[in-house]
């Protein structure tokens, strides 16, 4: 599963995930650079390399697995902002929401309209 051409991958769409996310959480949030794109970087790696052999052990199919991993990015990036960055609760849930399906929903588009990230 690591091979180079996964880890380029990964890469590809974490940066493409903070070239989404992070503008969302310093306008909504008024977070600086360093913690807007943090939020992301915690959970990047979560998502691409701890919940898909997870899901290949377990036999779980990609949806679900993929649906649990985002529900995951959500709620630890919305308690990364209320507890380190200090926002308001339904605030931070709010707006990881909002990011999170933004770069879910875009990344999506973009990997069917021209095969990346």
């Amino acid at each position: 599963m690591l091979t180079t051409a996964y880890l380029l991958a990964w890469a590809r769409a974490l940066l493409f995930t903070q070239i989404v996310e992070a503008p969302l959480y310093r306008a909504a949030l008024g977070v600086g650079w360093g913690k807007a794109l943090a939020a992301s970087a915690v959970t990047h790696p979560f998502v691409w390399f701890v919940f898909p052999p997870l899901a290949a052990r377990f036999e779980i199919a990609y949806l679900p697995c993929a649906i649990v991993s985002e529900l995951f990015a959500w709620l630890v990036e919305a308690a990364f902002f209320v507890k380190i960055c200090g926002v308001r609760p339904g605030r931070a849930i709010a707006f990881s929401l909002l990011a999170n399906a933004a770069s879910v929903a875009l990344g999506q588009a973009s990997r069917a309209l021209f095969g990346l990230p």
